[in-house]
């Protein structure tokens, strides 16, 4: 029997907290007993165990919606990355087109406040003047597909990637758009809170077109004919459940079928206008959504669209141009949906942007600070051990037939992985960055990542391409290039650092390493094969009992409450409880797995080397919401709350129990038929 003592909480708290070694500038950090709560049992809520003191003690700042763990390795980063680039802005030329040039020139043209002011509203008259000139559906058609090219969302979705059915080629896929509230149900829910999020975004509306020179009468009617058009949209457009679906989301059409679904829509000219002239299918991921489109651009005058379109400019590019654009679009995007109460230092803003706009260009320099080759090896032996782990796992699934064991086998062994950054920078060649042109560089990198893409059509899929920058601090699964990675920004304590004992590593980092490769196994990106195709390979009856399972958690977690007894959504967060609770599951094995081969580690800090795993999960997703941020979530994203990510999948797992003596009686104890495991 393992019994738990709370003296080390005392008596640890008035000891050093971090190690004396730096890495890469910060200091390796040891379990810290401070933010543990003594008065809360881990057989009662492992969350507030681990993280109490500090949810107590932690204040989420004025700019933030939420902080936690990513906040804090974010932090890290970015003052890294803003030294780097202070240090940039003290030389005075560099090559053009150079990484430094680009990153150097895109900061210090944001940083540049005096000469945005001074600018105003100018830089989008010219988009304005343009969309003034519509008059027919042609006309709209048209300046809708040139505002694509310059990165401005409007009412289409249009992109280019892998075919779902054959990952080797790419298409054009079609997909939803238009509305700017987070989704559907911002639309259409009667409830207080809603209504009242509906009353601001009028009011949003109605103050943005005042800035760009309507008066206050005009700038309301705008405001109604804005919601009267994503209101409608809104309606069409399927649910985020729904929308889970790789099946559902897959249609693939001819032109002529877009054109017998559609009579207002001049295809030929619209993909035309795309630079896409010679295209003879797509993918369209919503056809409904598409069909109410069709009818829409016919309900609503030419006027009302040219209002629509200017909207998506002015909400696109507010928050880069001057103060006051930027203060209301700060006011409602920030405040009113997520509770932010204050901006963001200027350079954090900027500096992000130029993360998103030169990701590649800034993360060859933000490597060489923040990466070492013994952080890309140890992950890779990681990687491997965990991989290791699940085949075995998979190979004791009782409910698996013969068959089906082996196509998972062949499809987990056949995942790729990245760590850290590119093999191959990308090349911005063709991308002019001016240092005196803000808003130019937005739209025209912007432009410059479009055109990328949209040349990929025709081409071999590129597998080594990036979903994310080096610097971000977070991870993926990607279903079509049967791939992980992990950017060197999260690879930073305390998820990941090479001074830690395994238990914390597998417990942090191997926890998020199982649940990337557990994403190959969850109920959407197990409808993939291991060469990436959406294709079946389950027998039926396999299927069936994956599906009972998955049931089952998503009932668990519907169960679960917050706010106003909102509750979570089960099935929208299935894929990713799904991957924390396989995940976790995994890395324990695996930690098991080298305990074996080699002998186990002695107790630290007053853990057992198995509470410890399970103290580096909790610690991981330790974080703090404000309301309108956790509604936010609820409603619009695929992942928990952290509170649940770290309790949820802890209930189910028999290694939890025994590392802590959980029993029955205890608020994390669960029945044996109440318990839930997939992988």
């Amino acid at each position: 029997m393992v019994t738990h003592s709370f003296k080390p909480l005392r008596s640890l708290c008035m000891a050093a907290l971090f190690s004396v070694g730096a890495y890469m500038g910060v200091q390796a950090q040891k379990l810290d007993i401070c933010t543990f709560d003594k008065s809360v049992r881990p057989q009662d809520d492992f969350f507030l165990y681990v993280n109490g003191e500090w949810m107590k003690r932690t204040q989420i700042p004025g700019n933030e919606q939420r902080y936690g763990v990513f906040n804090e390795i974010g932090d890290r980063n970015r003052d890294m990355m803003k030294a780097m680039l202070d240090d940039l802005l003290k030389k005075i030329t560099f090559a053009a087109g150079s990484p430094e040039q680009l990153v150097a020139d895109y900061y210090g043209a944001g940083m540049d406040s005096v000469r945005i002011e001074q600018l105003g509203k100018k830089p989008i008259e010219p988009i304005f003047e343009n969309i003034n000139k519509i008059s027919s559906k042609d006309d709209l058609l048209r300046t809708i597909a040139d505002l694509q090219r310059m990165g401005i969302g409007t009412i289409l979705g249009v992109s280019v990637g892998p075919d779902a059915k054959d990952s080797r080629v790419n298409t054009v896929q079609i997909g939803g758009g238009g509305t700017s509230l987070p989704n559907r149900s911002y639309y259409m829910e009667k409830t207080p809170r809603m209504q009242k999020i509906r009353e601001e975004f009028m009011k949003h509306l109605t103050t943005m077109f005042v800035l760009a020179g309507e008066s206050e009468g005009t700038a309301k009617q705008n405001a109604d004919i804005i919601f009267a058009l994503e209101k409608r949209m809104a309606e069409a457009q399927r649910t985020n459940v729904e929308n889970r679906n790789p099946q559902k989301r897959y249609n693939k059409l001819t032109i002529a079928d877009l054109k017998q679904m559609t009579f207002n829509i001049n295809w030929d000219k619209y993909l035309g206008a795309l630079n896409f002239e010679k295209v003879e299918t797509v993918i369209v991921g919503q056809p409904e959504y598409v069909a109410m489109l069709d009818r829409m651009i016919g309900d609503f005058s030419m006027d009302e669209w040219k209002v629509f379109l200017r909207w998506k400019v002015l909400s696109s590019t507010a928050e880069y141009l001057s103060t006051p654009f930027v203060n209301e679009d700060f006011r409602f995007s920030r405040t009113v949906l997520n509770g932010v109460k204050e901006m963001q230092p200027r350079w954090r803003r900027i500096l992000a942007l130029v993360d998103r706009s030169v990701g590649d260009a800034m993360g060859q320099m933000f490597v060489a600070r923040a990466f070492t080759p013994e952080t890309k090896q140890r992950m890779s032996e990681m990687i491997e051990n965990i991989r290791e782990a699940f085949v075995e796992r998979i190979n004791t699934r009782t409910w698996m037939s013969a068959e089906t064991k082996q196509q998972a086998i062949k499809k987990l062994n056949a995942i790729v992985y990245k760590i850290g950054y590119p093999d191959k920078w990308k090349d911005y060649k063709g991308l002019e960055i001016k240092a005196d042109d803000f808003v130019g560089n937005v739209l025209r990198s912007r432009q410059f990542a479009r055109k990328e893409m949209m040349d990929q059509y025709g081409k071999p899929v590129d597998r080594t391409r990036w979903g994310m920058t080096p610097p971000t601090v977070n991870a993926y699964y990607s279903p079509q290039f049967n791939e992980i990675a992990f950017p060197a920004g999260i690879l930073q304590p305390p998820f990941f650092d090479v001074k830690f004992d395994d238990a914390m590593n597998y417990g942090a980092i191997g926890g998020v390493i199982g649940h990337e490769l557990s994403h190959g196994f969850d109920d959407s990106g197990s409808q993939f094969d291991a060469d990436g195709n959406l294709k079946n390979w389950w027998t039926e009856s396999d299927r069936k009992q994956f599906e009972k399972r998955a049931d089952a958690l998503v009932e668990q977690f519907n169960g679960f409450k917050v706010l106003d007894s909102i509750g979570v959504n089960g099935r929208l967060t299935l894929g990713e409880n799904i991957g924390d609770l396989g995940g976790l599951t995994i890395a324990y094995a695996a930690i098991e797995k080298a305990w074996a081969k080699k002998r186990k580690p002695k107790n630290q800090d007053g853990f057992t080397p198995e509470q410890r795993f399970f103290i580096g999960w909790g610690i991981g997703w330790r974080a703090k919401y404000r309301d309108e941020a956790l509604l936010n979530q609820i409603k619009t994203d695929p992942h928990s709350p952290p509170y649940f990510r770290v309790n949820g999948p802890l209930s189910n797992m028999p290694a939890f129990y025994k590392a802590f003596s959980v029993k029955q009686g205890d608020k994390m104890f669960r029945t044996d038929d109440n318990r839930v495991e997939i992988w």
